[in-house]
């Protein structure tokens, strides 16, 4: 029999394992290229990496900064992701704030950001990990800009879901490069009037946020460069993304839409 030349062997198995551990989809933003991850640990250094886990959770990784929001799920959720460095909290909902999930995934490194609403819910050993940030305050840490932007409902039958000033929207800058997170909100002045995103985390869920229209309609005013449309399942079901898509590359065709897998079938 003829013999495989050793390089060779370890050149496959090099490919093999490769294949197996990653399945990604690349996109060119921010530095350089997104790629999203299905399961598996965010390892570019450079660039940004989103990981959808369900919902309103995902994981992050921002030029080496690892950041959790709204982490809920229990800890097996977030095995096979590196250690938070940051942790955002929106909301004191459950599907926004697990006590025991926060337990579970926070490192003796990790800070956790969140309004005082959350913070008032917490334990003592997590209170002790989390700095407040309320509607408009900012801070600088890792790096980066940190900056609670206001969450809120509008419609009177929605007004109490989401009361103003008790959760937060997020913006994080770093060398230029704005990321928003809505939380869960409606299409509140404050989101309409942003400025120079590149990448936004927009809600639609009824009855909990807005329709998919109204979505479109302050994506369109506020014209960040590629939106990731995320919690859009609700009480009424999962919200019509292809319809939120097909408004917005109607209206502005500059702006991208990009949808990811945030219900994985268990």
């Amino acid at each position: 029999m003829k013999k495989i030349p050793l390089i060779l062997i370890f050149a496959i198995s090099l490919i093999a394992c490769k294949n197996t551990s990653e399945e990604k989809i690349s996109e060119t933003d921010l530095n350089g290229p997104i790629e999203t991850l299905d399961g598996g640990e965010a390892t570019k250094e450079k660039g940004f990496t989103i990981n959808p886990v369900e919902h309103a959770s995902m994981v992050l990784n921002w030029d080496g900064t690892i950041i959790y929001v709204d982490p809920v799920g229990g800890k097996d959720a977030y095995n096979n992701y590196s250690q938070a460095d940051m942790v955002l909290v929106t909301d004191i909902h459950s599907d926004h704030m697990d006590i025991p999930t926060l337990e579970a995934i926070i490192a003796d490194k990790t800070v956790l950001f969140a309004p005082k609403a959350v913070f008032d819910k917490l334990p003592e050993n997590l209170q002790n990990k989390t700095q407040i940030l309320n509607n408009g305050e900012v801070t600088n840490d890792f790096e980066m800009t940190i900056e609670a932007i206001p969450m809120y409902n509008l419609r009177t039958e929605a007004l109490k879901f989401h009361e103003k000033g008790r959760g937060n929207g997020y913006i994080l800058e770093r060398k230029g490069k704005r990321i928003y997170i809505s939380g869960d909100t409606e299409d509140i002045p404050e989101m309409r009037n942003l400025k120079n995103i590149d990448i936004a985390f927009v809600c639609m869920n009824l009855p909990y946020t807005m329709t998919v229209e109204k979505a479109a309609e302050a994506v369109l005013a506020f014209k960040p460069k590629t939106v990731y449309p995320y919690h859009y399942r609700g009480k009424d079901g999962m919200s019509d993304v292809e319809k939120f898509k097909s408004l917005v590359e109607a209206g502005n065709p500059q702006i991208k839409v990009t949808q990811l897998d945030w219900y994985p079938k268990k």
